[in-house]
């Protein structure tokens, strides 16, 4: 029960931020703030604070104009610190990260009566890891470093990259830089940032000889030190998949605000999926003889070492057998099932009987062999202490990474072939498993993949069961108007509270929804996509700020060529320039008073804020269906028919209701702002389960040409 006091301190804080932005009473900020307080202050726990009922979760939709995050901060502050927790706010866009930080916490500490200590967290990725660094530079003096990436060959880099990496030290060694990349003044690419840093398996934390000045344990040191973290749905995860509480705070003693949380279902599984080259893997399982060779060289035959690699050669052996019989088996299905096919999926997520006991055979085969590396990387930790006799400590240090490297990647090949090993339990959703054909080097190899259908499973177990309190919001929570989708998904409490909350705009004066007369719907894509050229190159010609979305790189691709010259110039298109360069193009185009048109894919169908006169109209060529041959999607198809339901109304029409949504929701940004939607597909009027997406969508003005 939400106590007295802290009712008064939410509501006296509630008044504080209004006045301050001299702001009247939202309805929706209102409600949210009351369901957040109701599930968030009737949380009980033990005098050990740990959480004794099960209502600790909610789920609220809040569209853009109803203040949810100042709406969840200030109820959730209050609360957090009352109950003795610690507050990560989850998002999955940068921007909404930088909004928190730079705007919405300071402000917060500037009006209300409490303050809180707010940090952004990061991933080990982020920041400059100074043993990578030297080690990677010495090894550039000696002519090439030994290979620890996905091509296993030795390389030298150009004078100009080793150059910068030697600036870049040396700023740091002066304190003129701190270690983190989004520091950086100058954009440093992902090729080239990635030898500077280490991972979670290479890492020699306290045992490291820079761990006093190391970037990442001196922000991990100013976590401890904070009420209120921001981070990212990836790093959540990573968290989780560590057992949580390794890079964020314990779950347990942890409230969660998962804003922007219809990407978290989707973040999650791609999270726990896994995939296993098999040319590749076996290429790379022999060059590991010659880096284990040179281990035990450098470590004078450590009698530990080469016991533990002697034990690595059977197995090692095995696993490489296994795999060439893997590869072998793999490309004898494509030959003969679909030679002129670059994917093939498996029916159901099942793998032939005769590729499972192939694939049990490399998982048992990668177990041991994986399971001997770290034994190996426990006798270097402990080298590192100095208490291993005859091994030298900066030996040991070299060889911890790379034996770490050896272990996570005979991990990552175990999971792979466990996955295709196993049978799905059938009360649960199966995991989709396919094989890809990709064009390398080395010519064709084949990669076997597995992904879960589903979410729920897994946070139910890692998070929901585990954490002390949970709040899910984004304006687009729901399909079709309902949350069942979504609890679903995501594996949440039939019993959660689902909220969703009115919206401040006035979208029945403020835009129209316009379904113009076309002759031809998607379902002829040709005929389509030329009766979209016609209509873009007469409609675009006086727009001032427009927004193109597609759903495919094909069709966009094919209008571009064909758009008119009075309309090109207008037109800036995906691929061509960044995303954010995109949208500071089209910002300026429109303050200095010229018109400008955005062609988009998916990825600009959220997460694009062009209030008032910077978007005037939103054009979508075609509903958001998924990609027909996905494999997650075909695989959870064939569950849901199997289970004697209708997969296109309960997966696919319901995806597209949110796809759509979100769409749409790129017009209106402010109360003030004005336009129109323009949905250049028939289907909405033509097919049965059209009038279900048109009833989801805001209450625009609705304009149906005949």
């Amino acid at each position: 029960m939400l106590s007295n006091a802290l009712k008064k301190t939410i509501q006296s804080s509630y008044r504080q931020f209004l006045d301050h932005r001299n702001l009247n009473p939202r309805s929706g900020q209102k409600q949210m703030i009351a369901h957040v307080a109701r599930v968030l202050g009737g949380i009980e726990s033990d005098h050990n604070n740990e959480r004794k009922n099960d209502n600790h979760l909610c789920m609220i939709e809040a569209g853009t104009g109803t203040g949810k995050t100042m709406a969840y901060l200030l109820s959730a502050i209050p609360i957090a610190r009352d109950q003795g927790c610690k507050l990560v706010l989850s998002t999955a866009t940068v921007a909404l990260q930088e909004q928190l930080i730079s705007k919405d916490l300071p402000e917060l500490n500037t009006i209300t009566d409490w303050s809180c200590n707010y940090i952004l967290a990061k991933g080990r990725g982020r920041y400059f890891c100074l043993l990578q660094a030297r080690k990677f530079l010495n090894d550039q003096d000696d002519m090439g470093q030994m290979a620890l990436y996905e091509d296993e060959q030795a390389f030298k880099l150009d004078e100009n990259t080793v150059s910068y990496y030697r600036v870049l030290l040396n700023d740091f060694d002066s304190g003129k830089w701190d270690g983190d990349r989004d520091s950086l003044s100058n954009e440093i690419a992902e090729d080239v940032w990635r030898p500077l840093t280490s991972d979670h398996t290479r890492c020699t934390n306290r045992h490291c000889d820079h761990f006093n000045n190391c970037p990442f344990y001196q922000a991990r040191d100013a976590l401890d030190k904070a009420d209120v973290i921001v981070a990212n749905h990836d790093l959540v995860l990573a968290d989780l998949s560590l057992g949580g509480g390794a890079i964020l705070p314990d779950p347990a003693n942890t409230i969660y605000i998962f804003d922007e949380a219809h990407h978290l279902g989707q973040k999650t599984t791609g999270h726990f999926a896994y995939n296993l080259r098999l040319k590749a893997s076996i290429k790379w399982l022999k060059s590991s003889v010659r880096q284990l060779d040179q281990l035990i060289a450098e470590t004078d035959q450590h009698p530990s070492i080469v016991q533990y690699v002697d034990r690595m050669e059977i197995p090692r052996r095995d696993l490489e057998q296994a795999l060439e019989q893997w590869l072998a088996y793999t490309r004898t299905l494509f030959t003969e099932q679909q030679p002129d096919r670059d994917r093939m999926r498996f029916p159901n997520g099942l793998v032939p009987e005769s590729l499972m006991v192939q694939a049990a055979t490399v998982a048992a085969a990668a177990e041991k062999w994986s399971m001997k590396a770290e034994q190996i990387v426990d006798v270097l930790k402990e080298a590192l202490d100095g208490s291993v006799a005859q091994l030298d400590r900066s030996v040991a240090e070299r060889w911890y990474p790379v034996m770490g490297v050896i272990w996570s990647r005979g991990q990552a090949m175990y999971w792979l072939a466990k996955s295709y090993a196993s049978l799905d339990d059938p009360k649960t959703t199966p995991t989709a498993r396919w094989v890809n054909v990709l064009d390398t080097m080395d010519g064709t190899d084949f990669e076997c993949r597995s992904c879960p259908v589903s979410a729920a499973d897994t946070l139910k177990e890692h998070l929901w069961d585990n954490c002390f309190g949970a709040v899910l919001t984004s304006a687009t929570m729901t399909a079709l108007g309902r949350f069942d989708r979504a609890v679903a998904d995501l594996g949440l409490p039939l019993d959660t509270l689902c909220a969703q909350l009115p919206s401040p705009f006035d979208y029945v004066n403020s835009a129209s929804l316009v379904i113009p007369a076309m002759s031809v719907d998607p379902s002829k894509p040709e005929e389509h996509t030329q009766e979209v050229i016609r209509y873009l190159n007469k409609q675009l010609v006086d727009a001032s700020a427009s927004l193109v979305l597609f759903s495919s790189w094909r069709q966009m691709s094919t209008v571009l060529e064909a758009t008119s010259s009075a309309v090109r110039d207008k037109v800036m298109a995906q691929g061509e320039l960044s995303k954010n360069e995109i949208l500071r193009r089209h910002r300026k185009k429109v303050d200095d008073g010229e018109a400008s048109v955005i062609y988009g894919l998916a990825s600009f169908s959220e997460g694009v804020d062009l209030p008032g006169d910077y978007l005037k109209q939103v054009i979508i060529t075609k509903l958001p269906f998924g990609v027909p041959d996905d494999p997650v999607d075909a695989t959870m198809s064939e569950w849901i028919e199997n289970a004697g339901g209708n997969a296109f109304m309960q997966w696919t029409v319901p995806a597209t209701s949110m796809r759509l949504t979100q769409a749409v929701g790129r017009l209106l940004r402010s109360e003030k702002d004005t336009g129109q939607v323009i949905l250049l597909d028939r289907r909405v009027v033509t097919r049965r389960y059209g009038r279900q997406l048109l009833d989801a969508l805001p209450p625009f003005r609705r304009q149906i040409e005949s």
